[in-house]
C-alpha cells in the first residue's frame, strides 16, 4: 500500500475537496499501487522511467484499468489515463508539503497529449426545437422538464448544480440564483425573464411544500426531510434531455452538458474577455473555458444574450 494514504484522502477532505474527487483520487492512486505490486517495484524507487512503465500499462490494450471497468480490445483515452496522473501529482505533492520521502517531483509526472476537443452544440434550429420540445399546458411533468431545459440553456448550470438546487436558492424577483458549485465556490447567477418565468410557472403549480426544486412527479410520495426523497437526481435530468431530443428528432447528441456547451459557445461569441464566461460556468480556472473561446467565433456585440438562438428579438 502506498505510504500515507489514508492521511492523504484526510488532507483532501479536509481541504473541502469534493467527495467525488476525493473518492477517485484514492481509487486512481489503487491502480498505481497495483501497478507498482505486479510489477514488484518499491514506491521509494520510482522514477521516471517507472512513470512511462506505468503509462504504457495504462494505455495498453486488454488492460483492466483500476478493476472498475472490463476492457477487451478498446483502447483506453489519453484523458482517461491523464486523470490517474493527476491524482499520482497531488498524491505526491502532498508529501512534499508535509516533509514526508517523495522518491519522484510532482512535475516528472507528465500528461499524456491529446488532441484538442471542440463541443459539438446543435445548431439553432435544433436548439430551439429542443427546448421547445415539451408541452407544458398538458401535465405538471411536462411543465417541469420545460423550466429544466430553459433553466440549463439560460444558465450553464451543471446538471449536478441544477438536481441540487432548493427553493430557497432563488429569488424570482430579483431573478437570481445563489449556488454552491464545484469545489464548494459559492457563486449567483441572472435568470434571464423566460427562464424565470417557466420557474414561477411550475412552482404555481405544485401543491407541496417540499425544498428541491425539481421533484419527480411520479411513484410514491415521500415527505420525510422537507421532501429530499423526491429530488430528481443528475441521472434523471440527463434521461429528461434525452427524452425530448428524442422526441424532437434531434440529429445530434444532447445531454445536459450540451445545453452548457451552448450556453457557454453562444455566450463566448459575445464576449471578448474570458473572464465573465469563466465566472458564469463556475470554472476555477480560465483554463477550463478555453475551448469554448477558441470555438466561437468571436464579435464585439455590446450585449452577449443577443448571441444566444433563444434571444428575443428587441
Amino acid at each position: 500500500m502506498l505510504p500515507h494514504i489514508e492521511d492523504f484522502v484526510l488532507d483532501l477532505e479536509t481541504k473541502h475537496y469534493s467527495p467525488y474527487t476525493v473518492r477517485d483520487y484514492k481509487r486512481y492512486l489503487g491502480v498505481f499501487d497495483d501497478f507498482l505490486n505486479e510489477s514488484s517495484f518499491p514506491f521509494n524507487r520510482i522514477n521516471k522511467q517507472t512513470i512511462a512503465s506505468y503509462k504504457a500499462q495504462l494505455a495498453s490494450r486488454g488492460r483492466n484499468i483500476g478493476k472498475l471497468s472490463n476492457h477487451s480490445d478498446k483502447q483506453v483515452a489519453p484523458c482517461t489515463i491523464n486523470y490517474k496522473l493527476a491524482a499520482l501529482r497531488v498524491y505526491l505533492r502532498y508529501l512534499i508539503g508535509i516533509d514526508y520521502p517523495c522518491p519522484l517531483a510532482p512535475q516528472a509526472v507528465e500528461n499524456l497529449k491529446t488532441a484538442p476537443k471542440q463541443p459539438q452544440v446543435p445548431g439553432p434550429e435544433d436548439l430551439i426545437r429542443l427546448i421547445d420540445a415539451p408541452f407544458p399546458g398538458a401535465n405538471i411533468i411536462e411543465l417541469r422538464d420545460k423550466a429544466i431545459l430553459e433553466t440549463l440553456f439560460h444558465t450553464g448550470l451543471r446538471v449536478s448544480e441544477l438536481a441540487s438546487l432548493n427553493r430557497d436558492q432563488l429569488n424570482l424577483e430579483r431573478k437570481q440564483i445563489r449556488l454552491k458549485g464545484k469545489g464548494n465556490n459559492i457563486r449567483t447567477l441572472f435568470l434571464p425573464n423566460v427562464a424565470a418565468q417557466w420557474i414561477s410557472h411550475y412552482l404555481q403549480w405544485r401543491q407541496d411544500h417540499f425544498r428541491p426544486l425539481f421533484i419527480r412527479h411520479s411513484g410514491e410520495l415521500d415527505s420525510r426531510k422537507g421532501g429530499e426523497r423526491m429530488r430528481l437526481t443528475p441521472r434523471s435530468i440527463q434521461n429528461i434531455v434525452t427524452k425530448y431530443a428524442v422526441r424532437c428528432g434531434l440529429s445530434t447528441k444532447a445531454t445536459p452538458q450540451t445545453l452548457r456547451h451552448c450556453f457557454a459557445l453562444y455566450l463566448a461569441e459575445g464576449i471578448a474577455n474570458p473572464v465573465p464566461l469563466q465566472v458564469l460556468s463556475g470554472h476555477e480556472r480560465l483554463h477550463g473555458i478555453i475551448h469554448y473561446v477558441h470555438g466561437s467565433h468571436a464579435s464585439d456585440a455590446e450585449n452577449p444574450s443577443k448571441q444566444q438562438p433563444l434571444a428575443k428579438p428587441d
